[in-house]
């Protein structure tokens, strides 16, 4: 199953928090859709062309900056140039983007999943965030998303902000459980040196929270969600069964994708390893290149496609497979793993069951650490 990622650069501001590549400038909308189809029809005729596109997914920036007609030229592009047989086409939106009349004409193109960028109900810390939207304008588009029938749609929210208290959270929680969402993405607040907040933070303006303040709240979404049928699936996401995001999951499990526009990055497997390569991080440079195409393809070996798949793997519930990594990418964990998996164990940080590796749910709150601890290993 592949699958294709588009990436609209587009936003009204920035973010306090965030290093994804963007820019304001609207004007610019018309000749990027232009370009992003240049970029679409290179593909014609290649063996990227010929595979079955399975999930779609219009991510930014903010996609919602597009207007349906600039939408629909992106999707008969690619139409003309993929073998499109999609079951999930997700698009990313803002609410102050969001009208019902908006809302239906993207579910008259073909898209079956919204995901809306709350991140917070409480107007003190949207204004930290320096979201361009109010509590009232998300209340309002969730409930637009209920009205327009889209088939299923997702939440983001962001927790561990400096000054949020647990109270706070449980009170997003319960506002956004009112929509009864079908799958809900939390992250916790990262500190990305080039930001806005990391500049602040490097100044001591501002201190972020505690670990043990971030562990709570990780617990507190973990039981209001799970009591609310919602499970965590992946470090990050939560869903009701069945309504895991396809896409993201092939990410995770090492399915081929395309990257469209600038800054996207595509994967693609060969017999004996995986190419990988990234579109320029520059709208300009994008635009001026014929092809919108970016860097070389970097050749991944193997044990190099192992070790990203035990990383990927082991933050969802389905963990990784000692028989797929033999049989996958002809990789064996040494004696040092194997002892260091069995002192975790010991220690409740994860499981075998079978086959099959899995952290706990108290091993998934140190993921990363414990990943990171793994390879070292190796």
């Amino acid at each position: 199953m592949a699958g294709i990622y588009v990436h609209i650069p587009f936003c009204k501001q920035a973010c306090s928090y965030c290093d994804f590549y963007f820019i304001t400038r609207k004007k610019l909308i018309d000749p990027f859709v232009d370009s992003l189809i240049r970029e679409i029809k290179s593909y014609r005729g290649t063996p990227y062309s010929n595979e079955k596109i399975e999930t779609i997914y219009l991510g930014g920036g903010t996609p919602s900056q597009l207007s349906p007609d600039q939408i629909q030229q992106i999707f008969d592009a690619l139409e003309d140039t993929f073998s499109l047989k999609p079951v999930e086409v997700t698009m990313e939106m803002n609410p102050d983007d969001v009208t019902p009349d908006y809302l239906k004409s993207l579910l008259d193109l073909g898209i079956n999943r919204a995901s809306m960028g709350v991140q917070s109900f409480d107007e003190k810390l949207l204004q930290f965030m320096h979201r361009a939207h109010t509590k009232s304008e998300a209340l309002k588009a969730l409930e637009s998303l209920q009205t327009a029938g889209f088939p299923t749609f997702t939440a983001d929210l962001i927790y561990g902000n400096p000054g949020q208290t647990l109270e706070m959270l449980d009170d997003d929680i319960a506002q956004l459980l009112q929509f009864d969402p079908p799958h809900i993405s939390a992250y916790s607040l990262t500190v990305e040196p080039q930001t806005r907040l990391g500049k602040q933070v490097k100044l001591g303006r501002i201190s972020p929270p505690e670990d043990e303040m971030v562990a709570e709240h990780f617990d507190l979404l973990t039981e209001r969600l799970s009591s609310a049928g919602i499970e965590r699936y992946e470090v990050s996401n939560f869903s009701k069964p069945g309504k895991e995001a396809v896409h993201n999951s092939n990410y995770w499990r090492h399915e081929n994708y395309l990257g469209l526009g600038p800054s996207a990055h595509s994967f693609w497997l060969l017999e004996d390893g995986a190419l990988r390569w990234e579109n320029r991080s520059d709208i300009k440079e994008y635009m001026d290149d014929l092809s919108g195409g970016g860097t070389d393809p970097e050749k991944l070996s193997m044990f190099s496609l192992a070790e990203e798949r035990l990383m990927l793997g082991l933050r969802t519930k389905w963990g990784v497979g000692f028989e797929e990594l033999k049989s996958r990418y002809d990789y064996v964990l040494n004696r040092e793993q194997r002892a260091w998996l069995n002192y975790q164990s010991e220690k409740g940080m994860l499981k075998t069951e079978g086959d099959v590796l899995r952290f706990t749910s108290e091993g998934l709150k140190i993921a990363d650490l414990l990943i990171v601890d793994l390879l070292s290993k190796s």
